[in-house]
């Protein structure tokens, strides 16, 4: 098909448009956005000549965003294959939160079992958060490099170690070190199971697996403490550590039975065949068909990462991204808030109610835990409708096919995508917030008893169910400006968030102490009210911090 047309220098020139399809739509109009029109196959190339036959300008646009005959899936793996592999790394990552929780109904048992203060025992949570938040800062890298698979169950066999001995636990100091050892096992395993879900999923259903995943993780929180009330009540503290003990070592034998080593530099899309320890046993009985077929193979990684003292530094360095800083920044103070409200539940319980036992206070966290589950299942299809809905305009906005994989097109919008959202939940869990100490005290407790439980519950089911959904939209966010260091960017963010949910939870009991239930949560409001505009930030200014961070980063990789 041949135009021609004057210049401006008077020479008689042509366009022509060929296509390398069978394609013969005519001719889209000049004022289409997309090349691409035609078909998500076509390869188009538009060439300028003057009427001599030689060729002035030579504009070649190819669909390299679309997927082609010969471009492999992201993941081989089915959707069912998917969420099976979600759900064991989930419950894998449900020790975590499940560890500290447990915990919570014994802290007055263990005080006088042990002849120590309740303050000093509250000391165990605080040294539990501490490593929580420094030992995945070192296997998160560990995980990104040497592999998903080992790292899980190092990590766990530490876990299950930990829990032996607890089980044991014959003095306080014993106590003190062996929960910063259960901690160093579990802790890691949220990040890694957040990283094993960024190796297999593609934008649009990352938000779903990682909100069931969160989702999972905190039925563990939810039923945790009911769960520690009761064996605390019957059998006495030590029975927790059994239990976990005991859970631990099944899911143990499940990730070696089941899962698959996953990062994507050591198996690519799942098409890599596996071998030694990255190869689960099940593959020694049934090794997946695609390890035959060289249909969707991905070529194996010409040199294998190694983890180093740089590696291991290296997701540090997220928290000088001002993206990432605003990010993490809010995240890490909504969690504060609401490890302070949980883990002050206890004290708080029986100062107001003292009629209460030990397996009532366990029944109490069911709100907080509940809170959790539905807010990481509600903002997991959310963030999935919501990312679907966007991509659609956007594709329509700039005529796109359907076919074409955004993942290519740095300018989609993902940051408001994201975090469209973030401002209802941010404003909804300050005025649960405001509310909570207030509901201890609007009434006589001894004639409003149950009125007042049920406010005060009511308002730690609201705090988890918003303080969730603001996690699970800060974890999904960071896995799409990491998705091949989602390991080491969930820990850089489990970092930040346990180290200053420590100082908060250190200070809750002195704070409570010091000026009432009431003031202290009052006082806690007026903190984050001050902090509230770094949402109006990250809606405003990440998009395009973020755009200039991948600038960067892709100009340094060229002069390497």
């Amino acid at each position: 098909m041949v135009f021609e047309r004057r210049a401006e220098d008077g020479n008689l020139s042509s366009i022509t448009l060929s296509h390398a399809s069978s394609d013969t739509t005519p001719l889209p109009s000049p004022t289409a956005r997309n090349p691409l029109e035609n078909g998500p196959h076509a390869s188009s190339s538009l060439t300028l000549t003057n009427i001599n036959g030689e060729e002035d300008v030579e504009l070649a646009t190819k669909n390299t965003s679309t997927k082609t005959s010969t471009e492999p899936p992201y993941h081989i793996f089915s959707h069912r294959q998917k969420w099976q592999l979600v759900l064991i790394v989930s419950i894998a990552g449900a020790f975590s939160p499940l560890s500290s929780n447990i915990y919570f109904p014994a802290i007055d048992t263990i005080s006088s079992q042990l002849r120590v203060s309740a303050s000093l025992v509250a000391l165990t949570i605080t040294v539990y958060l501490i490593v929580q938040g420094i030992s995945p800062s070192i296997w998160g890298p560990m995980s990104d490099t040497s592999g998903r698979r080992i790292t899980f169950v190092i990590t766990l066999t530490i876990y299950a170690a930990a829990n032996l001995a607890l089980a044991f636990t014959a003095n306080f100091p014993m106590l003190l070190v062996l929960r910063g050892v259960q901690a160093l096992g579990s802790a890691a395993t949220i990040s890694i199971s957040v990283g094993v879900i960024g190796d297999m999923a593609c934008p649009e259903e990352r938000g779903g697996f990682v909100g069931a995943n969160a989702g999972i993780r905190m039925i563990g929180q939810a039923v945790g403490p009911v769960f520690g009330g009761l064996l605390n009540s019957k059998w006495g503290f030590r029975s927790i550590f059994w239990l976990l003990f005991v859970q631990s070592v099944i899911v143990l034998l499940l990730l070696l039975v089941f899962l698959p080593e996953t990062q994507r530099q050591l198996a690519g899309n799942g098409s890599i065949p596996l071998h030694g320890f990255h190869k689960p046993w099940l593959y020694y009985l049934r090794p997946p068909k695609s390890w035959t077929s060289t249909k969707n193979r991905e070529t194996p990684p010409s040199k294998t990462l190694r983890i180093s003292f740089k590696s291991t530094l290296v997701p540090l360095t997220y928290v000088f991204q001002k993206d990432i800083f605003v990010l993490l920044a809010w995240g890490s103070l909504i969690y504060t808030l609401w490890s302070m409200v949980t883990s002050s539940t206890t004290t708080v319980l029986l100062h107001s109610f003292p009629s209460l036992t030990q397996w009532q206070i366990g029944l109490c966290f069911l709100p907080n835990g509940a809170g959790c589950v539905l807010g990481s299942i509600f903002t997991g299809w959310l963030l999935d409708r919501t990312f679907k809905r966007a991509q659609s305009e956007y594709k329509i906005r700039h005529g796109f096919p359907e076919t074409v994989n955004i993942k290519n097109l740095p300018d989609f919008p993902i940051e408001r995508t994201r975090l469209r959202f973030m401002p209802y939940f941010s404003l909804s869990f300050i005025i649960c917030v405001a509310f909570y100490g207030p509901s201890f005290e609007l009434n006589d407790l001894r004639r409003y008893f149950a009125a007042n439980l049920v406010a005060s519950l009511g308002l730690q089911f609201m705090i988890a169910f918003t303080a969730t959904a603001i996690f699970n939209i800060n974890s999904t966010m960071l896995v799409d400006c990491f998705p091949n260091g989602s390991a080491s960017a969930t820990a850089t963010n489990n970092l930040v968030r346990c180290l200053v949910g420590a100082a908060g939870v250190s200070v809750i009991q002195p704070l409570i102490a010091a000026v009432r239930v009431r003031n202290s949560f009052l006082i806690l409001t007026g903190v984050v009210i001050l902090f509230s505009p770094l949402v109006w930030v990250q809606w405003q200014y990440c998009g395009k911090w973020r755009q200039e961070r991948e600038r960067r980063e892709s100009d340094k990789s060229r002069t390497v």
